[in-house]
Parts: C-alpha cells; sequence; structure tokens
C-alpha cells in the first residue's frame, strides 16, 4: 500500500508549479498502477486469482485509487492507493504463508525500481537526442519530457524505499517480517490496521524528520541506479564529440 506524502499543493500556483504537480499527479498515477499490479501479477502466478478476477492486474490508475486517500492527497497532502486484495490460502501449496506475502510484497517496491530505471534510461536519451537536435537551445518539449522522467526516477525511489520501511501494513514489514519467529508475525499482523493508523498519524505530523530517513535510505540508489546509467551515456557522449 503505497502512501506518498507531498506539500504545497494549494500554494504559490504559478505556471511552474502548476506544470509541476500535473507531471507529478501523471507520474504517481502511473506508479501506484504498477506497484498495485505487481502485487496482483505475482499473487496470480502464485496461485492466487483474487485481484485478477476483480479486475485489479489492470494499469488503469481508476482501478486502483482510493477515494479518501485521494481526496487525502488532495487537501492534506498525503495519499494512498487502495490495496491488491490477496488470499494467501490461495497460493501454491510449495510455498507457505509468509513466503507467499514476502514474494508478492517485494513485488511492488522491485516494480518502482524497474520505472525507475527505465525512467533514467529514458531521461539520459533524451538529453542526448536534444543535445544532437539543437546543442545550443533546448526547447520546451525537452525540458518537460526531462522533468518528467527525471522526476518519475526520483518519485519511485521514494516509493520505493518509502514501501520497504518494516512497519506494518508496508511491504517491508511482510518482506523483512518474515525472518521473525511465526507466533510473533501473525500477532502483529492481527494489530496491523492500528499500526498502520498510529504510522499514518506519524507520517503526517512528523512528515520533515521521515523525510531525512528517507533521504539516507534512497542515497544508495543514486550510486546503483543513476551514476551508473549517468556514466554510460557520459562514455557515448565523449566517443559522439558531444562533450
Amino acid at each position: 500500500m503505497p502512501i506518498v506524502a507531498l506539500s504545497g499543493l494549494l500554494s504559490n500556483f504559478s505556471l511552474e508549479t502548476v506544470q509541476y504537480y500535473l507531471l507529478l499527479i501523471l507520474i504517481l498515477c502511473i506508479s501506484l498502477s504498477f506497484h498495485e499490479v505487481a502485487h496482483g501479477w505475482v499473487a496470480y502466478r502464485l496461485g492466487d486469482d483474487t485481484a485478477a478476477l476483480q479486475g485489479r492486474l489492470t494499469l488503469n490508475p481508476l482501478r486502483h485509487l482510493d477515494p479518501i486517500g485521494s481526496l487525502a492527497f488532495l487537501f492534506v497532502g498525503i495519499g494512498w492507493a487502495k490495496p491488491v486484495p490477496i488470499n494467501p490460502r490461495r497460493f501454491d501449496r510449495k510455498y507457505t504463508i509468509k513466503q507467499g506475502l514476502m514474494l508478492t510484497s517485494i513485488a511492488g517496491p522491485a516494480a518502482n525500481i524497474l520505472l525507475a530505471l527505465a525512467a533514467t534510461i529514458l531521461y539520459f536519451l533524451t538529453v542526448t537526442i536534444g543535445y544532437l537536435a539543437s546543442p545550443n537551445d533546448s526547447s520546451v518539449v525537452e525540458v518537460i519530457l526531462q522533468q518528467f522522467f527525471y522526476y518519475m526516477y526520483f518519485f519511485n525511489v521514494v516509493l520505493a524505499v518509502f514501501n520497504l520501511l518494516p512497519i506494518p501494513p508496508l511491504d517491508g514489514f511482510k518482506i523483512f517480517g518474515a525472518l521473525l519467529p511465526n507466533k510473533l508475525y501473525y500477532r502483529l499482523m492481527n494489530y496491523e490496521r492500528y499500526i498502520g493508523l498510529v504510522f499514518l498519524f506519524l507520517v503526517i505530523f512528523a512528515r520533515g524528520t521521515l523525510s531525512t530517513i528517507l533521504s539516507y535510505i534512497r542515497a544508495p540508489f543514486n550510486f546503483l541506479i543513476w551514476e551508473p546509467v549517468k556514466a554510460v551515456f557520459e562514455a557515448l557522449w565523449g566517443a559522439m564529440g558531444l562533450l
């Protein structure tokens, strides 16, 4: 269940700010949809067709947007998508419930990481095309595409890192919780909703602290995704005489 903290949606509405939030809303719709579909697709591969039967294996964001979460996004600055329904009892018998939940939970953040990688490649590809087309000037379309792909990279990394936090009801708890003894794991699962409400409260009122924590956790992704792709394209630019 991805949750994204935002601020300033209803303030400082310059043309640039409107453009930023239009891009951001588009990115979040794409990213949240991929995240939820990944959960449902892996569950389907494990033998649980619950999400498929409910029409959730689609990239249509309208199937994933939560009404209350959408309103909260617009007026409070924090939003969430509807979690894809998963029935662990329908998993293939060669997987335990904990193993199945771990695999389906990994799928969401993994989808965001793949989107971040794709966005990074497309960002530098757009820059390369811009160098070739007009080395001394950037068109409006070029600038908007570069912003779109950069934000796609950035916010998908944030989504992945946030959801990997080992706190119920985030994906990270089901991933790292698989290492806990069964008794403790299932006891915490029984209180998942209440822990989630407390965590949501902390996200809203301690957003600055959470942002600082996430900034440290996501830093390695710059070296795993952004910097290697950048190095490849810089080498390409050098070979093409663009630098």
